[in-house]
């Protein structure tokens, strides 16, 4: 794929040559006939990342262009060539000091400038492996390698900011949290390749059967919790259906015949949550899930379901006994 130029410049005949050399040098020219016209193309999303600007040009010149470039957004990068007849060393100063990258005096042999942006393709080049080395970075020190879903760290960190803006917003908020049943048996009986297998293939259904702005990590173990903004106890109870038939209604390959997998899911929710509100919603998700593998597993529960509430259930659960008996 051919990288895209800009060439901004005024004069006719400075715009064919320019042209016909990028093309000829394999690049795809993007023309424009002024300052105005090379700035709206440069802020645009898909504009091109390396410009060539002639420094005096109707309704702005090269030099306002370069500073509203670089005050725009460090990236994506734009590498900045500057053309013009001026020689004087403090118009050079000027126009480095406004952005450019790199000068050329007119008139300039055609060689010079091809170079010149070879070593600015070669910038950018560097600048795309580092974005891409960061977001790398970024992925693996928020998203759990196995599932592909936010990390135990980064989920709480979701629900925390959600927290807020519901409360900011007056908006509800449900949390669901699901954990698959009886998994050590997937373990036991087929490996853990198999049961590895399983919990990536789980949390692609999960991801898929929640609207685009939630948000699933994986909590602990076998263990997910989705955060539902915008969503009270009605809508999020549908939610965890859509989750809990995901994952029930299509057996999972890794054996033959196909191997059933069900869930069971806990769903709190608030209408007014507060910041302050993060441990008590999800340990209510926690509780109404231990209520779910009590009363059979697959299904989903929340403590509307229950009025009484039993108050040894919460026991069980803050003095951790209920993760070993979720199973």
């Amino acid at each position: 794929m051919r990288r895209r130029v800009l060439a901004a410049e005024d004069n006719p005949v400075f715009q064919t040559m320019l042209r016909n050399m990028l093309s000829r040098w394999g690049y795809e020219a993007v023309m424009a006939r002024d300052g105005s016209e090379a700035w709206e193309i440069l802020r645009a999303p898909d504009a091109p990342r390396l410009a060539i600007l002639d420094w005096m040009m109707p309704g702005m010149d090269g030099v306002e262009v370069c500073r509203r470039v670089r005050a725009a957004a460090p990236e994506p990068y734009v590498y900045i060539v500057l053309l013009t007849a001026r020689t004087q060393s403090e118009d050079l100063v000027e126009g480095m000091e406004a952005g450019a990258d790199d000068y050329l005096t007119k008139p300039f042999a055609a060689q010079e400038l091809r170079v010149r942006l070879r070593a600015g393709t070669r910038i950018l080049d560097l600048q795309e492996e580092l974005l891409c080395t960061r977001e790398a970075l970024r992925l693996q020190a928020t998203h759990d390698s196995l599932t592909g879903l936010l990390n135990r760290a980064a989920i709480m960190a979701a629900l925390h900011g959600e927290l807020a803006r519901a409360g900011r917003e007056d908006q509800p908020l449900s949390v669901l949290m699901a954990d698959l049943d009886r998994f050590k048996q997937v373990n036991d009986t087929y490996g853990h390749m198999v049961g590895d297998a399983v919990l990536a293939e789980a949390g692609r259904r999960m991801q898929a059967a929640v609207r685009c702005y939630d948000s699933v990590g994986r909590y602990g173990g076998e263990e997910f919790l989705f955060v539902l903004p915008g969503c009270e106890m009605g809508a999020a109870r549908a939610q965890a259906e859509r989750v809990r038939g995901s994952i029930a209604e299509t057996p999972f390959s890794g054996s033959s015949p196909g191997l059933p997998v069900a869930c069971s899911i806990g769903v709190a929710s608030r209408r007014h949550p507060g910041a302050t509100d993060l441990e008590p919603l999800v340990r209510e998700a926690d509780m109404a899930l231990y209520r779910a593998k009590r009363l059979g597993r697959n299904r989903v529960e929340s403590r509307e379901d229950d009025q009484t509430w039993p108050i040894e259930e919460e026991l069980l659960l803050l003095d951790g006994e209920s993760c070993s008996r979720r199973q």
